[in-house]
């Protein structure tokens, strides 16, 4: 795509998501601001060395959201979530929401053309059925976009693949969670949320107003610890974490878990296709990044026992 002159803003630039928005956007010809608390820091170094360019911002500061936001045309919108991989301990999903509604208020203030918002795949769900606490944050900020009238695309990502490449998953030489071994899981490469998100700013005739969940595979525990078993050449074994194990850490999370074994996100594959036909199943993540991820880890992993 040919360069243009327009804009985007992408909150927590240096996660995830946001890594994988700018890497897209960057590649489509836009123009990248992106927002981080520390500038100074590697994974902001990281980022500017690509072409983005860097600016401090708090996503509890409005004052500073909106000046980051001035000028340009859209805004890529994304919080972290309680018991998600990487979150800062005690973050709370009032916390999570805050920092959504500021976003749509420095979206708002500052004249953003197009907001694109990573929610989560079943909020939409709310009212229909008890949902997990992330879900209900989740919708609670869709809902706040709403009220504003903002112009807003909201993509409802599944669990993402990336999940299973540290210590969140691979633990004591198992894969491990609280989902049954039996029960399908939805998952997807973050990657993917990258291209859907360029896609959706390219063409705002077409996304503006729409919600989509976005998933790339569905495959149960134990066949995503064959599939990482085949991939890295070594026993990986699932075992299931039990749900009052994970109650007496936090409620909210053991309810999660309950909620995708007994309920699941439904996302519609086939729709995913669609749109995004290179959408990598779980095998294709694992050849391309995932198996040399989970690798590295578990290698760093039997370095330490040794030294122990």
């Amino acid at each position: 795509m040919e360069p243009t002159d327009k804009t985007v803003v992408v909150t927590g630039a240096t996660g995830l998501q946001g890594r994988a928005v700018t890497r897209h956007l960057l590649d489509g010809g836009w123009q990248v601001r992106a927002l981080t608390r520390n500038p100074d820091g590697a994974p902001a170094k990281a980022l500017a060395s690509t072409g983005a360019q860097i600016v401090r911002a708090e996503m509890e500061d409005i004052s500073s959201l909106v000046d980051a936001a001035e000028g340009a045309y859209g805004l890529f919108s994304v919080q972290p979530t309680v018991g998600s991989p990487g979150t800062e301990a005690g973050f709370s999903a009032e916390d999570e929401v805050r920092w959504g509604k500021n976003i749509a208020e420095a979206a708002r203030t500052a004249g953003i053309r197009h907001l694109v918002f990573s929610s989560v795949a079943g909020a939409d769900r709310h009212g229909s059925e008890a949902l997990p606490r992330n879900l209900i944050s989740k919708w609670q900020i869709e809902q706040h976009l709403a009220k504003l009238g903002l112009p807003a695309t909201i993509l409802r990502p599944v669990s993402f693949m990336e999940n299973y490449t540290g210590e969140y998953a691979l633990q004591g030489g198992n894969l491990v969670s609280g989902i049954a071994p039996d029960v399908p899981l939805q998952i997807m490469a973050v990657n993917d949320v990258g291209f859907v998100t360029a896609l959706a700013f390219s063409q705002p005739q077409e996304w503006i107003g729409r919600a989509m969940a976005l998933v790339g595979d569905e495959l149960t525990p134990v066949q995503i610890a064959a599939h990482i078993e085949t991939a890295i050449g070594r026993p990986l074994p699932y075992a299931q974490i039990p749900i009052e194990t994970i109650r007496a850490v936090n409620e909210q999370f053991a309810f999660a878990h309950e909620w995708l074994n007994e309920r699941g996100y439904r996302a519609d594959i086939t729709a995913m296709r669609r749109i995004h036909p290179a959408a990598m199943d779980f095998r294709t993540w694992l050849e391309r990044t995932g198996a040399a991820q989970i690798t590295a880890f578990l290698n760093a992993q039997d370095a330490e026992g040794q030294d122990a």
